[in-house]
């Protein structure tokens, strides 16, 4: 199993530790954080576009097709109820430069296997298991 740590740094801030990799998280201090990153459904968000724009990148160079510029534009909206929870993402992806008809429709099947996108859809069990502090060494 692959493993992650996140790690509290101060107020709202946390550290995400993934390999050699941090990635710091923050609430916008419109909501009392400090703003020192983005905030987890940000990210969760951002994961997703960035595996559309993965899997576009493969297709199109699979393909001998211009790749350098691509871009994948994220939105979300909330849901304005309970449970807290994202209601719905747009993708919009722009290719770095005119592609064939027959291409965009191979890129559109391409980005929907995307393997965030496929968690989503189908999600995986998430088991938590909340230890107390003398158990968390």
């Amino acid at each position: 199993m692959q493993e992650m740590t996140v790690v509290h740094r101060e107020n709202d801030a946390f550290a995400v530790l993934i390999r050699d990799h941090v990635i710091n998280l923050d609430q916008p201090s419109t909501s009392g954080g400090m703003d020192e990153g983005p905030t987890p459904v940000e990210l969760f968000v951002a994961a997703l576009a960035a595996c559309a724009a993965h899997y576009a990148r493969r297709y199109l160079a699979g393909r001998g097709l211009p790749a350098t510029g691509l871009e994948v534009t994220a939105g979300f909206t909330m849901n304005p109820g309970v449970p807290a929870r994202v209601a719905r993402v747009t993708l919009s992806l722009r290719p770095p430069a005119d592609v064939p008809e027959e291409a965009l429709i191979g890129l559109e099947a391409a980005v929907a296997g995307c393997t965030v996108r496929n968690s989503l859809l189908d999600p995986p069990p998430i088991d938590l298991e909340v230890r107390s502090a003398a158990h968390a060494a």
